[in-house]
């Protein structure tokens, strides 16, 4: 997808090199991407000075949340990052641990805020599997649908904000639109639109109303058109490809060996994608594509997303068309609550029901780990049941907060105002990192 990279390049003479002969270094001049960066010249003696430190942020729009960069520049070039995180903690893991395994879906939505339907989704298949609970079939298929359409909203702000960062307005405006379209299906879906609690342990809080899969037809099928403009404008353009190719290379060793995942990882050209190395919600039964990357730079990431927006509709097409009739919920009186109508006239649904809500459910003791593929990466939830209805250990594996472990070795080398585009390819949300 991002293998074939061209570009016309001119050479320029600016200045004499060490050894007194013109330097020459490749400039822009053609529509796309694909060169590697000239070192940029030394720095006279005479004209070196004493190295500067800057904090850039926690109060800074580019970076995206409370995040701290205490950066040391020798004059516009970065020598070393600090980052400095922590100042947005919550202390979710540990409230958890007071908390029945559905009170802690609300916790959920605000981690990863612009994934919020997606983490619902992810921290019911860990408990469904510390409760030894198979969900039926057309939960599976909403639950995908959930993903996926949490997937694009989360790159659309990516793309929008990205955009801003660098200096790009109009595709700002298209990918917001395309949100608010989203947002538009979730709340008419579960009622709520930001954070939507939309999961519940063993099944979901709502089923899809009459008519909703009409409103979703028409968003795949007007989507692509919107992905196409923003391609248009952004892909072979000259500024978006000076201001992104050749920033924040990370290999394929050091992707690994950062531990990151995701985008991140894949731009690196590593083709790891949960949903297809260890497949949850029968992921392997969708035909899709897993976008890989051959520089791992800040434009190859940009190509990664784009391309997933594209597989995300066609996952999401083949949804709606292999979506079942059925319960949405399973059919267990220990994790469900009976209809209101059995809840107010049956002796035995209300005792199920008043059990429900002040005792809550309880798993058998053991221990869980669910990993999914979330919009920035491997998104895992551990939890240890000790017999009773909150877990003893709640913890979050959050891909945020691995990635950001690499941003002080991407800017490394590189002009302050170049540090804004790298830290936006990583795509971190502060709720995230700090938990």
């Amino acid at each position: 997808m991002a293998g074939n990279r061209t570009v016309d390049v001119e050479l320029s003479t600016t200045g004499l090199d060490a050894q007194g002969r013109p330097q020459r270094v490749p400039l822009v001049s053609g529509d796309t991407g694909g060169l590697a960066l000239a070192p940029p010249p030394s720095i006279e003696p005479e004209l070196s000075g004493d190295h500067m430190l800057i904090n850039l942020g926690p109060q800074h729009p580019a970076t995206h949340g409370v995040l701290r960069l205490v950066l040391e520049l020798d004059g516009e070039t970065v020598v070393r990052c600090i980052p400095h995180v922590g100042y947005l903690h919550c202390g979710f893991e540990k409230i958890g641990e007071y908390r029945q395994y559905n009170q802690i879906i609300p916790w959920t939505d605000r981690e990863d805020y612009l994934n919020s339907i997606g983490n619902n989704v992810a921290f019911a298949l860990g408990a469904e599997r510390l409760f030894g609970i198979e969900i039926t079939e057309r939960c599976k298929v909403l639950r995908v649908i959930a993903a996926e359409l949490s997937r694009i909203i989360s790159h659309l702000v990516w793309l929008g904000t990205t955009c801003i960062d660098i200096g790009a307005f109009t595709p700002f405006l298209w990918a917001f639109q395309e949100r608010e379209n989203v947002y538009n299906l979730l709340e008419g879906w579960v009622g709520a639109r930001l954070t939507t609690s939309a999961t519940r342990v063993g099944g979901m809080a709502a089923d899809i109303p009459s008519g909703w899969l009409d409103g979703l037809r028409k968003f795949i099928r007007d989507f692509p058109d919107t992905i196409y403009e923003i391609d248009r404008m952004l892909t072979k353009n000259a500024i978006w490809v000076g201001r992104t190719v050749g920033l924040g290379v990370m290999t394929p060793d050091e992707a690994v060996n950062y531990g990151l995942s995701g985008p991140m990882l894949r731009a690196s050209g590593v083709a790891y994608d949960v949903r297809r190395d260890f497949p949850y919600l029968d992921y392997e039964t969708y035909d899709f594509e897993i976008p890989v990357g051959t520089n791992g730079d800040v434009y190859d990431r940009y190509l990664v997303r784009m391309e997933e927006l594209r597989q995300s509709v066609s996952i999401l097409d083949q949804a709606v068309k292999r979506l079942p009739d059925g319960p949405v919920n399973v059919d267990d009186a220990r994790v469900i609550l009976p209809p209101k109508s059995k809840a107010t006239s049956e002796m035995e649904s209300m005792i199920h029901h008043f059990k429900q809500v002040m005792e809550g459910p309880r798993p058998p003791i053991g221990e869980s780990y669910v990993a999914v593929e979330s919009p920035k990466g491997e998104k895992g939830y551990y939890m240890v049941s000790d017999g009773t209805s909150k877990p003893v250990r709640w913890r979050i594996r959050p891909p945020s907060f691995v990635n950001l472990s690499a941003i002080p070795k991407m800017v490394e080398g590189h002009l302050l105002s170049d540090v804004i585009a790298i830290n936006a390819s990583i795509d971190i949300v502060m709720g995230e990192i700090d938990r």
